[in-house]
C-alpha cells in the first residue's frame, strides 16, 4: 500500500444497523405512497422466524409479499435469496424478494430489487394463478 492510499473504512454494527433501519424506513415510506396502501410498512423484527423488513405488500390477486431489505456495498445475492426465501416461507407469502442499495444514489424509486427467476415468474403469471 502507497503512503498515500488509505485503507477501505469499515462500517461499525451500531452504525450499519442505523444505516439499515434508515434504508428499511425510505423504502417503506416510498412503497406505501406508490402503491397507495397504508398498509405498508417496516415490520416488527421476530428473531427465528422473520418475515422480512416490509409488511403489508400485496400482489393484484392478494398473495402476500415478503421484501428483505439490505444496505451494504457488498453483494451476497445467493444468501440474501435464500434468506428471503425462508422469509416468505415463514410468512406464508406468494414470493420474496431482496430490495438492496444501489450505492451513490438515494432515491428509493431507484434502489434494485433482485429475485429469482422462478419468482419472476410467479409475479408476471395471471392474476389469480400461482
Amino acid at each position: 500500500m502507497s503512503s498515500t492510499s488509505m485503507p477501505a473504512r469499515r462500517r461499525s454494527r451500531t452504525s450499519a444497523k442505523k444505516a439499515g433501519s434508515g434504508f428499511e424506513r425510505a423504502q417503506a415510506d416510498w412503497l406505501a405512497v406508490r402503491l397507495g396502501s397504508d398498509h405498508v410498512d417496516r415490520r416488527v423484527k421476530t428473531g427465528a422466524a422473520d418475515k422480512g423488513d416490509i409488511a403489508g405488500v400485496r400482489l393484484p390477486c392478494g398473495g402476500r409479499v415478503v421484501i428483505e431489505c439490505k444496505n451494504t456495498s457488498k453483494l451476497a445475492l445467493p444468501t440474501w435469496l435464500r434468506e428471503a426465501e425462508t422469509e416468505r416461507i415463514n410468512d406464508g407469502a406468494v414470493i420474496g424478494a431482496v430490495m438492496h442499495k444501489r450505492h451513490g444514489v438515494t432515491a428509493p424509486d431507484q434502489q434494485y430489487v433482485t429475485m429469482t427467476a422462478e419468482t419472476f415468474a410467479v409475479l408476471i403469471k395471471r392474476e389469480g394463478t400461482a
